[in-house]
């Protein structure tokens, strides 16, 4: 039985570092990696793998934040503005959870990563011509490229949009554990005309948050399994440290391309569930 426990631990940190290591490169947090193989291939209850998993968007950031911060990718001034937009959004997924059966809102978020992804697949980076207020030129910023040792500056637009964005990103952390990023990071990238890099690492910076609030609803409602989430939590920051050196060396242009075919798969992940072939809610 020992031995059992001891290959099922060793599971859960291999799933939770690969985990880590893919949502710190997108900024996801790893939630779309975890619950699904926490479930299918594991076996574990739906709603103890989302408890892990919001846990494993906490140590996700922690790992990686700091390093994107550290290298001038995190524009700290737009994740701090669009990040209570989140916290609430994800307070509000979180109770959701609790209650709500989830087919729905996976067919519509399915949806939405397919549009975004055919989005960022086709489109330039940035293709964006809007007005912009005094508040979208304040958040405008630039950084040193790490992969091509050139600065970009870039400017901030469709702020509202954003923020609107942030919510929903934070309703679909909360209720299906799978961090906010995989709505918030095309749609700064394509909404908001943001670089890949910087809206990757930005969402890395905001995603730690948005998680705390939604682990504590589910905290208060006994669905966060102490030990599987310290595993999980455990395997995700030591996969998460090395994300970041990773994009250092990829071209924002690639980084693109790859986040799209991530999409692609999270909406085949929630596809499947809604059809009750197993996965994501």
């Amino acid at each position: 039985m020992r031995t059992v426990d001891l290959l099922l631990i060793a599971g859960v940190l291999l799933i939770s570092a690969f985990a880590g290591i893919i949502g710190s490169i997108f900024g996801l947090g790893g939630g779309i990696i975890i619950i699904p193989l926490l479930t299918l291939i594991l076996g574990f209850d739906m709603k103890d793998a989302i408890g892990a998993s919001l846990i494993g968007v906490i140590a996700s950031s922690t790992g990686a934040a700091g390093r994107y911060v550290s290298e001038g990718l995190v524009n700290i001034r737009l994740g701090m503005l669009m990040e209570p937009a989140t916290t609430v959004g994800s307070i509000v997924g979180a109770l959701l959870a609790v209650y709500l059966d989830q087919t729905i809102l996976a067919i519509a978020f399915s949806a939405v990563l397919i549009y975004s992804s055919y989005y960022m697949m086709k489109r330039p980076e940035v293709t964006i011509h809007s007005k912009r207020g005094d508040l979208c030129r304040r958040l405008d910023s630039s950084y040193l490229d790490p992969q091509t040792g050139e600065w970009v500056e870039y400017e901030v637009h469709n702020l509202p949009r954003g923020l609107i964005a942030s919510f929903g990103a934070g309703n679909m952390s909360g209720m299906l554990g799978v961090g906010g990023g995989i709505v918030k990071v095309p749609a700064m990238n394509v909404w908001m005309g943001i670089p890949m890099k910087v809206s990757t690492s930005t969402s890395n910076f905001m995603i730690g948050v948005t998680a705390v609030a939604g682990a504590l609803v589910l905290y208060v409602n006994g669905l966060i399994p102490p030990i599987l989430a310290a595993t999980v939590a455990l395997g995700v920051f030591a996969g998460a440290s090395l994300g970041p050196k990773i994009v250092k060396r990829t071209a924002g242009r690639a980084l693109r391309r790859y986040f799209a075919i991530v999409l692609i798969i999270m909406a085949i992940f929630m596809i499947l569930e809604a059809l009750g072939l197993g996965g994501i809610s």
